[in-house]
C-alpha cells in the first residue's frame, strides 16, 4: 500500500488495484480501452503489479492462463467491453479446462449509459457466464475494492467438474472513477477437501484383490508431489499410471516420476487401455472421445472395467495419494523417473518425425514447452529422456493458445527458456504474441511447423473413409495458397527469425536461440 497516498480519498479504480495487489496479484495483461481510463491511471499509481500490453485480447487471456500453469496464482486481465471479451473467450476456454485461477476485470459502461444502446453495449454478463465460476456486475465505488478481494479469492477456491477458477469482474466506468473507502483487506484463502477414509480404505481394498490396474491423474494429480506418492503406489502394486492427452502442465523429464500419456483418438484410447478391470480417477473424469464418431463410445473405458474415483478435480489429490501410499505399505518405495539417454541428432531433410528429434536432441535443462500442434504434442514421449521440463498442453481445443500461453509461461518464469511448438494454422490466431514477446524481450523460441495445411482436418476427413478429395473440400484445408512466411512476419513484429533448411541446421537453429536473449522464430517445413 502506498503510504504516500490519502486512503480515504481515492477512487474506486485504484482502491480495486491496491487490494489486488495486497492480495498478491503481481501481473496485469491488459488491452484496455476508453472506458478502462481511471483502470490505467490506477496501475500506473500502483507499480506492484507489473502491466504488459497485447495487441489482441486473445493474447491477454492465453497469457494469463500460461503464467497461472507456472505459478499457481491469478493474474489480472483488462479487457474493453463486451467485443473485448468476446475476442479473449477461446483461451479462456482452455483456460477453464485447465483450472487456471485468472481474474478478467471487463470494462463497461455506466448503469445509466447502458440505456442509450451506445456501439459498444452487449449483455457482457452472458458472454461471461461460459467460463466463469465467479461474476460479478453491479459493483460500485464503495464495493469495487471488496468485488476485487472476493474475484482473487474465487480463483483460488477449486470447483467441481470442468467450472474452472476463472473469476469476471464486469465494472461500469462509474464504478471506477467515483469515490471509494479505499483498499480492503485479504481475504482467508481457501483451502482444498480432503477425502475421507472410507474412501481410501475402499480404494486400498480394491488394489488387494488384484488384476490389471491403472490411475488415471489429471490436474492435481499430476503436480510433483501427488505423482511422486502416485508412483509408489505403482512400484508396490504394479498399476500403471496415466495422464489426460492434453494435461494442463506436467513436469516430465530425467528424475521426474514416470507416467504415461493417454493418446488422441477414441480408439487409440480404448486399444491402450484394454485389458483393463479397473481404472482409479485422481483429479478427473472417465476419458471421453474429443469428438463423437459413428460407432465408437463416448466414454472410453473397456468393457468390463470398472472405474472408482479417489479424489475429485477440487479435491487434495496429494493427501489423498499420500495417505494411500501409506495405507498400501508403499510410503517408503523409490519413485520410477525417467532416465536420461542419449537422443541422436537427425540429419536430412525436415519432416514431423526429424523436427519432433531435433528438439529432443538440443532440449536445455528446464525447458517450458507451450504446444498447439499435432506435432507438438506428438513430441512430448520423445522428449521425456532428454532434459527436466514443463509440459503445457492445449487443454481445451481451442487453437491459438500456445504462443500466447508460452509468452505467460516466460513472464512468471523469466530465468526459463521456453518453446512454442505451434502448427501454422493454430499460430495464425494468435500471431500478436509476437509483439508482446519482442516487447517485453521474453525468452521464447516459437518453432513452427510448416505443413500449410490445417492437417488435422485432412486427418479428420480421411477417418470418414473419403478418399476421393473433392477440391473445395482441400481448398478448406489448404493454407498454402499463399504461404505464410513466418520469418517475414516475425520481423513485422520485431521478432528475429530463420528458415530451418534441414535437420541439422533447425538443431543449429534451436540451440542457438536457447542461448541468445529474447525471442526468436524458427520456421520448419514438416
Amino acid at each position: 500500500m502506498q503510504n504516500d497516498q490519502d486512503q480515504t480519498n481515492i477512487n474506486g479504480a485504484t482502491a480495486l488495484i491496491e487490494t489486488l495487489a495486497n492480495c498478491g496479484v503481481e501481473l496485469c495483461i491488459a488491452n484496455p480501452g476508453t472506458s478502462e481510463m481511471h483502470l490505467v491511471q490506477a496501475l500506473d499509481r500502483v507499480p506492484r503489479i507489473k502491466s504488459v500490453l497485447a495487441l489482441f485480447e486473445g493474447v491477454c487471456t492465453g497469457a494469463a492462463d500460461g503464467y497461472a500453469r507456472m505459478t499457481g496464482k491469478p493474474a489480472a486481465t483488462l479487457l474493453h467491453l463486451g467485443p473485448g471479451l468476446a475476442n479473449g473467450i477461446a483461451n479462456l476456454h482452455n483456460a477453464r479446462r485447465a483450472n487456471s485461477p485468472m481474474i478478467n476485470i471487463v470494462g463497461n459502461h455506466p448503469n445509466y449509459h447502458i440505456g442509450y444502446d451506445a456501439p459498444l453495449t452487449s449483455n457482457i454478463d452472458t458472454l461471461a457466464r461460459n467460463y466463469s465460476s465467479w461474476i460479478k456486475s453491479e459493483s460500485t465505488a464503495s464495493t469495487l475494492a471488496q468485488d476485487g478481494a472476493d474475484a482473487f479469492t474465487a480463483t483460488l477456491r477449486q470447483t467441481p467438474d470442468s467450472q474452472g477458477q476463472i473469476a469476471t469482474l464486469i465494472m461500469g466506468a462509474d464504478a471506477a472513477w467515483g469515490g471509494s473507502g479505499g483498499p480492503v483487506a485479504p481475504n482467508s484463502l481457501p483451502q482444498r477437501a480432503k477425502i475421507d477414509d472410507d474412501t481410501i480404505e475402499g480404494i486400498a481394498a480394491k488394489i488387494e484383490q488384484g488384476g490389471n490396474i491403472a490411475f488415471l491423474l489429471e490436474h492435481h494429480g499430476v503436480s510433483p508431489e501427488a505423482l511422486a506418492n502416485a508412483s509408489k503406489i505403482s512400484v508396490k502394486t504394479g498399476c500403471r499410471l496415466f495422464t489426460g492427452t492434453f494435461p494442463a502442465r506436467v513436469d516430465g523429464g530425467p528424475g521426474n516420476p514416470e507416467v504415461e500419456r493417454l493418446p488422441y483418438f477414441p480408439e487409440q484410447i480404448l486399444q491402450t487401455l484394454q485389458g483393463l478391470d479397473h481404472l482409479i480417477l485422481v483429479g478427473g473424469q472417465i476419458p471421453a472421445s474429443f469428438f463423437a464418431y459413428r460407432g465408437i463410445p463416448g466414454q472410453l473405458i473397456p468393457e468390463g472395467c470398472q472405474v472408482s474415483c479417489l479424489s475429485r478435480v477440487e479435491e487434495d489429490a496429494i493427501d489423498a495419494l499420500t495417505r494411500l501410499a501409506t495405507r498400501l505399505g508403499a510410503a517408503n518405495e523409490r519413485v520410477k523417473t525417467f532416465e536420461r539417454k542419449s537422443i541422436p541428432r537427425p540429419s536430412g531433410e525436415l519432416d514431423t518425425k526429424s523436427i519432433i528429434q531435433a528438439v529432443a536432441a538440443t532440449m536445455p535443462e528446464g525447458l517450458i514447452v507451450a504446444t498447439d500442434s499435432g506435432g507438438g504434442n506428438a513430441a512430448h514421449a520423445y522428449c521425456q529422456n532428454s532434459a527436466p521440463n514443463s509440459w503445457l498442453a492445449l487443454t481445451g481445443g481451442a487453437i491459438g493458445q500456445g504462443g500466447p500461453v508460452a509468452t505467460g509461461a516466460a513472464l512468471a518464469c523469466p530465468d526459463r527458456p521456453v518453446l512454442a511448438m505451434l502448427g501454422d494454422g493454430g499460430a495464425a490466431y494468435t500471431n500478436q504474441s509476437f509483439w508482446t514477446q519482442a516487447r517485453e524481450n521474453l525468452n521464447v523460441t516459437t518453432l513452427i511447423f510448416a505443413n500449410h495445411s490445417y492437417n488435422i482436418l485432412n486427418v479428420e476427413y480421411a477417418r470418414l473413409g473419403v478418399t476421393d478429395v473433392g477440391e473445395i473440400a482441400a481448398s478448406l484445408f489448404d493454407i498454402g495458397s499463399p504461404e505464410l512466411d513466418w520469418v517475414a512476419m516475425a520481423k513485422g513484429f520485431g521478432v528475429a527469425g530463420a528458415h530451418a533448411k534441414d535437420a541439422e541446421d533447425l538443431c543449429r537453429l534451436l540451440e542457438e536461440s536457447y542461448k541468445t536473449p529474447g525471442p526468436f522464430v524458427i520456421q520448419a517445413r514438416a
